[in-house]
């Protein structure tokens, strides 16, 4: 039969792995910083390093008071369904490709509904590309927990599902540059690299809602949102802020939601608003 577990058993087992990165990470950006001074390569801005630094450190913390209420929920769902899939090593590399499945799926609902993409715009609303802009990581992001559930449905230990998000999280540190340009064909079929994700931040137009992979870009090779890097990218969005505010950064998207909520009279307009691309927030300025 198989034994529920607690909380507890989660907390005291699944290591905060990037708490314990998030030093190494932020060294690793000044470094970029001071290099691309140094070579006057222009890819900081001081006020806007300054922002994604302040909006990461604040969802480190963040993340440290809530996650005891998101691995309840994880945990929830592991320990209604009867079955249980055993720890192994091969089964922690199962998890982390199934994991990395719907991070795809997550991702992309993060640009194509708008009620996702208020949760994920802080990631893209910066006009630099740099190692601290993997930092930008919006406070309301944990809704998307949702799109993780099947993981513990599966029957995946919490503790397996835990880790293997971290790792996850953390190999998108790396690909945040421009100092690493194209890599080799084998790992540039299979894995993310920094020149697949810089074709995702950009915003030329067929670079638009490209290339939602995580960790594997194999996702997108086989549901057609493939685009490989074939010129520089433009950064930032199109309705892109003109200020350097992290809290306005973090929410500016929930704003524009609710204010074309509010005008619509009818209540499942209203509702259905929260589903449709974020290009329907903006049409009355088009």
């Amino acid at each position: 039969m198989k034994q529920k577990i607690s909380l507890d058993d989660v907390l005291s087992n699944a290591p905060d792995l990037i708490l314990y990165a998030a030093p190494i990470m932020i060294g690793l950006a000044l470094l970029e910083f001071y290099f691309s001074w140094k070579q006057k390569k222009e890819l900081y801005e001081k006020k806007d390093f300054l922002a994604s630094l302040s909006i990461g450190l604040v969802s480190v913390f963040q993340n440290l008071l809530i996650k005891s209420i998101l691995f309840g929920s994880v945990i929830w769902f592991y320990n209604i369904v009867p079955w249980s899939i055993p720890v192994t090593w091969w089964t922690t590399i199962l998890c982390f490709v199934a994991l990395d499945f719907f991070r795809y799926w997550a991702h992309r609902f993060g640009h194509e509904t708008s009620l996702f993409w208020a949760t994920h715009v802080t990631h893209h609303n910066s006009e630099k590309y740099n190692l601290s802009t993997s930092f930008r990581l919006s406070w309301t992001q944990q809704i998307k927990v949702v799109f993780f559930l099947p993981i513990s449905l599966m029957g995946f230990h919490p503790v397996v599902f835990f880790i293997c998000h971290q790792i996850a999280v953390l190999y998108q540190f790396w690909i945040h540059t421009e100092y690493i340009r194209k890599l080799p064909k084998w790992i540039s079929y299979i894995f993310v690299t920094p020149s697949h994700h810089r074709v995702h931040h950009g915003k030329n137009a067929h670079y638009l809602d490209k290339n939602y992979g995580s960790t594997f870009i194999i996702w997108d090779r086989m549901f057609g949102t493939f685009q490989p890097e074939d010129e520089q990218a433009i950064y930032g969005i199109l309705d892109q802020p003109k200020h350097y505010n992290p809290v306005k950064l973090v929410f500016h998207v929930w704003g524009d939601i609710f204010r074309k909520m509010g005008k619509t009279k009818n209540p499942i307009k209203a509702v259905r608003l929260l589903f449709q691309p974020p290009d329907a927030l903006y049409e009355d300025k088009k």
